[in-house]
């Protein structure tokens, strides 16, 4: 026993938390050289961006493990009884003091292997909307669209919903609603805002552009609702494509005398006015 208690007090001695301390420098060093290295290649060739997004999680991973073994087999040399005592210490520790940290190591791990998303994915989880920018070993960090970064524990993924909106594509399907006055020209409106979105810049024509249309009952009272779908070249040009549209379709629009829901009140009033003209004829 004073043999093992001896090896445990050996550990620590300066020149083994000196290599062990380098070590975890290092790889800090090269994960990060790795991470922007392979952030600058993706932004320089959008096709493979989200590719190499991949590649870089697992290359900090892999990192991780390599360092790992290094302290473990180099650092850490102790003999098989010491290495009970020194585990079972540990075990009994991370038991009770690292529960939760242990729980997001191995969700992150599998998050990896089932990948119910990736690196560079837009997601829905919880409030929360935007890209995934980090799967790491503890928290998965995902940035808004107002370019907040949120760190979300890895393990509330596997209990809770999360939704992927381009499953690993570079592309996604953007929806855009717009409204007009129920008595307006559909058609017309409907071609306007079909031609909007094929003839935007942002709009990946090889996926289909479809235009629904349908009658809503909104705050304004009824409404006739087209609403636009479309894929983006570029799942982060998505608030961009939104305000293409919204500008060109709204412009056009004006330019065409179609106008927005009414209210119940302003509907009979516009009713009773284009009435009016006709009932002043008859009488006169």
């Amino acid at each position: 026993m004073d043999q093992d208690f001896g090896a445990l007090v050996r550990l620590f001695n300066p020149q083994r938390v000196a290599a062990a301390a380098t070590i975890l420098i290092l790889s800090l060093i090269i994960s990060r050289l790795i991470t922007s290295t392979l952030d600058r290649l993706g932004e320089g060739s959008p096709r493979y961006r989200l590719t190499l997004k991949k590649l870089s999680t697992f290359a900090r991973f892999f990192v991780f493990i390599v360092a790992s073994y290094l302290v473990l087999t180099n650092v850490l040399v102790l003999g098989p009884e010491a290495w009970l005592a020194l585990g079972g210490t540990i075990a009994v520790t991370a038991g009770f003091a690292l529960k939760d940290t242990a729980a997001s190591i191995i969700s992150g791990l599998l998050i990896l292997v089932d990948r119910p998303f990736q690196v560079g994915d837009r997601v829905s989880f919880d409030k929360y909307y935007g890209e995934i920018k980090e799967i790491g070993l503890r928290t998965v960090r995902l940035q808004t669209l107002d370019d907040n970064l949120v760190s979300i524990p890895t393990n509330k993924f596997l209990t809770d919903s999360v939704a992927s909106a381009n499953a690993g594509e570079l592309d996604m399907m953007v929806v855009v609603d717009f409204f007009i006055a129920i008595d307006a020209d559909f058609e017309r409106a409907k071609r306007i805002a079909y031609e909007a979105a094929v003839t935007s810049k942002y709009v990946y024509l090889e996926k289909p552009v479809v235009v629904h249309l349908s009658e809503e009952l909104t705050s304004a009272g009824y409404a006739t609702r087209l609403r636009v779908l479309s894929y983006v070249v570029d799942c982060r040009f998505e608030r961009r494509l939104v305000t293409d549209l919204t500008e060109r379709v709204k412009a056009a629009f004006r330019s065409d005398g179609i106008g927005p829901p009414f209210s119940q009140q302003r509907l009979e009033l516009r009713r009773d006015l284009s009435e009016a003209p006709h009932a002043a004829a008859t009488s006169a």
